[in-house]
């Protein structure tokens, strides 16, 4: 193909394709509260894997004119957390030193916006995780969703126990064993307060 034929392809393609829109959640966003929501795990052992859930999840957001001007925390407490399996979740507990280190908490520093249009958007939502007396910088995928006057958060990533010095994985000298990533589910409504 000669050279000016090819230049007006990727033109006209560039013309007819679609562009990917600015990340934007119209409007300003309201201070909020937790309403619903659920904070879950998926396992993975030597004798299968399972989830862990709870849906005993609180947190706060402050307003802003923009999601990037949004900060706030949300938290659980690590004896909320169940398997299904009452030998497990005690086992859980232990691990987390659940007596010790009563709750989960994540510090929300920053917001950045990734991807998508009008009221639903992609975002990494940066700040602090505390987990087991140890907290470390994060970052986190998410999806962040207006519906109606409330907020809807979705995120999905993973998280590796050890980072976070929680022990306890092996038993029955490692016959039975936790293994260290899992990943980690959250889905928040935050309704203005």
């Amino acid at each position: 193909m000669h050279a000016p034929l090819v230049a007006t392809l990727v033109t006209a393609a560039l013309l007819v394709s679609p562009r990917p829109m600015p990340a934007q959640l119209a409007g300003p966003i309201a201070a909020g509260r937790v309403k619903a929501g659920t904070l879950s795990f998926d396992g993975h052992a030597t004798v299968g894997d399972f989830v862990g859930t709870t849906s005993e999840v609180s947190g706060e957001m402050t307003g802003a004119d923009d999601l990037s001007g949004v900060r706030g925390w949300v938290e659980a407490p690590v004896k909320t957390l169940v398997t299904g399996d009452r030998k497990r979740d005690k086992d859980l507990n232990k691990s987390m030193e659940s007596d010790k280190y009563p709750t989960l908490r994540f510090e929300l520093t920053g917001v950045a916006p990734d991807g998508g249009a009008g009221d639903s958007v992609a975002v990494k939502l940066e700040g602090k995780m505390a987990i087991h007396g140890v907290t470390r910088d994060v970052t986190l995928p998410g999806y962040v969703r207006r519906q109606g006057g409330e907020l809807r958060v979705h995120g999905d990533f993973p998280l590796n126990l050890k980072d976070y010095r929680i022990g306890g994985l092996s038993k029955m000298l490692g016959m039975l064993k936790m293994y260290e990533d899992i990943e980690v589910h959250v889905d928040l409504t935050f309704a203005p307060h």
